[in-house]
């Protein structure tokens, strides 16, 4: 049974295209299978719930499966169609479904494999392994690390954006150059002198560029936390959330 969620919240009018929509929209479907946002949108957050369920103690095939698994889940069982975007952020709702999916697969786990062995979107368990040896020490809890994993995502996500951004102008040395000032791990960033040099152009027109750089990567943030919430009220909120978690991190996660 379709559900009925109101007129959208104060300001939602002028989102761009949500998380929340692309999710009500798949619920609301009568197609079979997902539709091709749906599945860009698990391809973008299955590694924040990867590494949730490694830090649960699955091993790297389990973990895969078990994320697999809850996409096709989401989909198979139509429980897309409980999603509610009054009742929290696009973030918040998939970890609680993903926690909920993970203990009831738990008292499953012998009847049959998880997924079939259907790859839902495409993982790469290799690469993903690599990374998580660079994830921070058991000091974090792993909500902590989902929250903080989910933050850089967000703004790989940006970075990916203002990469295509620069590259359609023409500029893709300027960014090449610059990304280095928008480092998120704690690392050193270079000098605005060794900028200005490599650019060949003055000191003040290099910190020119770099506020220009950082202030539309801010923008591009901004503009990636909105579509995750479903009131525009609740962005500062969320950007306030996702980076108290990194600071959580003390910067020990590599993008």
């Amino acid at each position: 049974m379709k559900r009925d969620h109101g007129p959208p919240a104060h300001g939602a009018a002028n989102f761009h295209t949500t998380h929340w929509t692309v999710v009500l929209s798949a619920a609301q479907s009568q197609e079979s299978g997902a539709t091709p946002a749906l599945s860009e949108l698990f391809r973008l957050y299955w590694y924040p719930l990867y590494i949730f369920a490694r830090r649960w103690g699955h091993s790297p095939d389990d973990a895969q499966d078990l994320t697999q698994g809850f996409f096709l889940h989401l989909i198979e069982h139509n429980s897309l169609v409980w999603a509610d975007p009054l009742k929290g952020k696009f973030r918040s709702f998939l970890l609680t479904s993903f926690k909920n999916y993970l203990c009831t697969e738990a008292e499953r786990a012998h009847c049959h494999k998880r997924g079939g062995h259907y790859e839902f979107v495409s993982l790469d368990l290799e690469n993903a392994e690599n990374r998580y040896r660079l994830e921070p020490p058991d000091d974090l809890t792993t909500e902590k690390i989902f929250d903080a994993r989910w933050a850089l995502t967000l703004f790989g996500r940006a970075m990916t954006r203002l990469a295509e951004e620069y590259a359609t102008q023409g500029r893709a040395s300027v960014f090449e150059t610059l990304k280095g000032f928008l480092k998120t791990n704690g690392a050193c960033s270079p000098s605005y002198e060794d900028a200005a040099k490599a650019l060949g152009v003055s000191l003040g027109a290099a910190k020119s560029l770099i506020h220009r750089l950082r202030r539309r990567c801010g923008s591009i943030v901004r503009e990636e936390v909105a579509r995750t919430v479903s009131n525009p009220d609740e962005i500062d909120e969320e950007i306030h959330a996702l980076c108290t978690a990194l600071i959580a991190s003390g910067g020990s996660l590599d993008p």
